[in-house]
């Protein structure tokens, strides 16, 4: 029998499988409540909530739930546009993803949260001249000065850094970084390269070159 369990809180299904990938590596089970029925049939560590169509302050609502259960950190699914308008609840234990994000993600962000994170190993964290980036904090330093990235932009660069010396089209980095279900244009992965420029520097900018007529590719 697992010795943690997580609950699955969601109006719709389309995540089950995914976070039901959790039950293996985590050694967790896995069961279903929705927003508007919260009630679990037995005690879980960890929620997980599928925010779409979720207000803020029904989210905060169920939040205060949780304190009520002895402080159940939660973890949040989002989709991308609407993670501008997302607010973390303040004073508890929570993180979020966003709905294109990769099963490890998903893992690693779940570890952190039921307290299970392993020290990372060192072939978690990637030196590239005077940038280090933590694959298992998901973290990244200039000059040891933490980088101010978002999930999308981390999450590209990250790929990109851990993919070297290979040049990778716009829909493949559509594909690979934002996920199945992202709609938007290929221009949004030349916006996230420019930002990722201009917060990383030149000598570290200089690593990510244009290729021509296809896409990016990370010079070592």
């Amino acid at each position: 029998m697992a010795e943690k369990c997580i609950l699955f809180m969601a109006r719709t299904t389309r995540f089950h499988e995914f976070v039901c990938t959790l039950t293996q590596p985590l050694g967790v089970e896995v069961s279903l409540a929705t927003p508007d029925s919260p009630t679990a049939a037995h005690d879980f560590d960890l929620l997980v909530l599928d925010a779409d169509g979720i207000r803020n302050d029904r989210i905060e609502q169920i939040v205060k739930w949780l304190e009520g259960r002895g402080s159940i950190p939660i973890l949040i699914i989002a989709d991308e546009e609407t993670l501008p308008g997302l607010r973390l609840p303040a004073h508890s234990r929570s993180d979020f993803i966003s709905s294109g994000a990769s099963d490890v993600e998903l893992e690693v962000r779940a570890r952190r949260l039921l307290g299970d994170e392993d020290t990372f190993a060192v072939d978690d964290v990637l030196h590239i001249d005077n940038l280090v980036i933590n694959l298992a904090t998901y973290q990244v330093y200039l000059d040891d000065e933490p980088v101010d990235l978002t999930l999308m932009e981390y999450s590209l660069l990250s790929f990109l850094a851990t993919h070297p010396n290979r040049a990778y089209s716009r829909e493949v980095l559509l594909h690979r970084v934002w996920g199945f279900e992202y709609c938007g244009g290929t221009r949004t992965v030349d916006v996230h390269i420019r930002r990722i420029r201009s917060k990383v520097g030149p000598q570290i900018a200089a690593h990510i070159t244009t290729v021509r007529g296809v896409g990016y590719l990370f010079k070592e």
